[in-house]
Formats: C-alpha cells, structure tokens, sequence
C-alpha cells in the first residue's frame, strides 16, 4: 500500500514538473521555428523567458520575415521588443517594401517604429499616395472680394523623412498660406475663377514639403465660393472711423469754444465789477476835489453838462438806429 502511494505521489511529480517545464521552454514554438527552417536553439527560448520576452512575440514575426526572404536576425527583434517597439509591425513592414521594391533597412523601420510613427502605415502610402483633404481657406484677392477655397492634396510618405520629419498638419498649413498668396496676388477675384488650377501650380512650386515626412504629388482645388466684399467693409469701416475722429474732433472745438465763451463772460463780469467800482469813486473824488480846492463849482456844473449832452446824444443815437434812420453827418457851411 506505501508502495502504491510513494509510486502515486512521484507521477504526481513528474507530470508537475514536466508542466512546469513545458511552461517555461516553449517547445511547441522550437518544433514550429524548426518545421519552418528558421534555426532558434532551445536555450535561445529559454533566455528570452529569464529576459522577460515573450517567445512567440519574437519566433512568430521571425518566421513570417523568413518566409518572405527577409535576412532579420533573433537579436535584432528581441533588441526592438526590448526597446518597447511593435515587433510584428515592423516585420510586416519590411515584407510589404520588399514586395513593392522600397529599399527599407531593419533598422531605419524601427527607428521610425521607436519614434511613434505607424511604419506599416507608411510603407503603405508610398505604394498608395493619400488624399488630404484641407478645411476651407478663406483668402482675398487685390480687389478686395473674398473667396473661399477647399483644395485636396495628394501625398506620399517619404520613408527617409519620416524620423524628424513634419506631419499632416504642417502640410495643411502650408498649403492653405500658398493659397492665401496666390489668391493675394491676383488683380481681381474673375482672374482666380476663370484658372483656378493657377493656384495648383504656383503653390506646388513653392516646396512646400520640404522638411516634411510627405512628397506632395498634387494639389487640386475642390472647391471655390466667392464670399463677401471684404474690401467694401473695410471702406466702411474706416468711413466710419473717420467720421467718428472728426466728430470727436468737432466736439472737442466746440467745448473749448464753449470754454473761452465763458472765459470772456467771467472776464467782462470783472471788468463791469471795476467800472461799477471806479463809478462809485468817482462822487468821492469830486467831492475831495471841492473841498480841497482842486474844482470849482462852475467847473462841476460844465461837467454836468457835458455829461448831460453825452446822454442825449446817446438816446438820439439810439432811437436813430432803432427806427432804421442813419445819422447824417453835420452840414458845415
């Protein structure tokens, strides 16, 4: 009976370690690397489990680059996959520029890979150029109306470019600056409807994929609206401005006119103040100069009299020019 136990329990054993053994060398993926003529040592898989790899991330893609003819060695996908890359994506990369004849090395592809761009993708747009569509640009022409232009641009990626190179963004920006020039530039608003493909032409002799991870192949317009009368507008509107400053302006004249006007009025209310005030010295002179001798008594009333034909003067005057009448001068005989 212990013998059947002792035997029971060392099977129990075995088939445990045998598990755990099976487990940790990937057996099945060293019979499929063999059956594929792709030589992977057994030990090789059991190193990329004490480097924390997963074998068949690397086996797998290995297999599929050896089928397609591709010379990629077991370290240089354990390096990329080490290195946080897309291991499987850049192996189909490199078979789709072998099959379209894109001379493509490892490591450019995982450079681009390491660098957060879709290699695959890439390699994909230069067999099959993509099509980018710009959002409307509104630009002006010299004679002040606004035109509203959609373009598509047709690119392919430029494989050599892409580690450093500009996006899609900076391609939609420049293209929507040549329009805006192009458009600029052009004497009357006809001129760009009648040849719209000039904008095409003088904006892809720009380069303006320079610096870019893209080739532009073309540029087409979509589509052109004439849109409002930008030039009219901004007449108006300084119009507008103008008539603005020179009311301020007027306005500005008028309270300085209203200023000195009441300037002059507080200025005459002192002087009347003084004439008020010399008068009311004037009896108190006189009647120093009698008493001190200065004046006589026929000397006041010849003044008196003076004064008394300056008055009635004054009220001839007066009625005079009241009645519409022009005084004559006095005939001399």
């Amino acid at each position: 009976m212990e013998l059947l136990l002792g035997s029971g329990f060392m099977l129990v054993l075995v088939i445990i370690a045998v598990m755990v053994f099976l487990n940790f060398v990937p057996i099945g993926l060293w019979v499929s690397a063999i059956a594929a003529n792709v030589n992977v040592g057994i030990f090789t898989l059991v190193g990329m489990r004490l480097r924390r790899v997963v074998p068949s991330k690397i086996v797998l893609p290995l297999i599929k680059a050896n089928k397609a003819g591709l010379d990629v060695s077991v370290n240089q996908l354990e390096a990329h996959y080490l290195a946080g890359g897309n291991v499987d994506r850049v192996v189909d990369a490199l078979i789709a520029a072998h099959r379209a004849s894109i001379p493509l090395p490892f490591e450019r592809s995982a450079a681009i890979d390491l660098a957060g761009r879709d290699v695959l993708e890439a390699v994909q747009m230069s067999v099959n150029p993509k099509v980018i569509e710009t959002p409307v640009v509104s630009a002006v022409a010299k004679n002040g109306i606004e035109l509203r232009i959609k373009a598509r641009v047709t690119v392919r990626a430029n494989i050599d470019r892409l580690v450093g190179g500009a996006g899609e963004p900076t391609i939609i920006a420049r293209v929507g600056e040549g329009i805006v020039t192009t458009v600029g530039s052009a004497e009357k608003h006809t001129d760009v409807l009648e040849s719209p493909d000039e904008i095409s032409k003088t904006v892809l002799d720009k380069g303006l994929d320079a610096g870019t991870a893209f080739e532009i192949l073309s540029i087409d317009i979509a589509d052109v609206d004439v849109g409002r009368n930008i030039g009219a507008e901004l007449m108006t509107d300084q119009a507008e401005a103008d008539k603005r400053i020179a009311q301020a302006k007027a306005e500005e004249r008028r309270a300085m006119a209203v200023a000195k006007e009441q300037e002059m009025k507080a200025y005459t209310q002192e002087m009347e103040a003084k004439v008020v005030e010399a008068q009311a010295e004037v009896p108190h002179a006189m009647a120093d100069a009698l008493r001190s001798g200065n004046m006589g008594v026929m000397d006041y009333f010849n003044l008196k009299n003076v004064q008394a034909d300056t008055n009635m003067r004054d009220a001839i005057g007066k009625t005079g020019a009241d009645a519409g009448v022009k005084p004559t001068a006095p005939v001399v005989k």
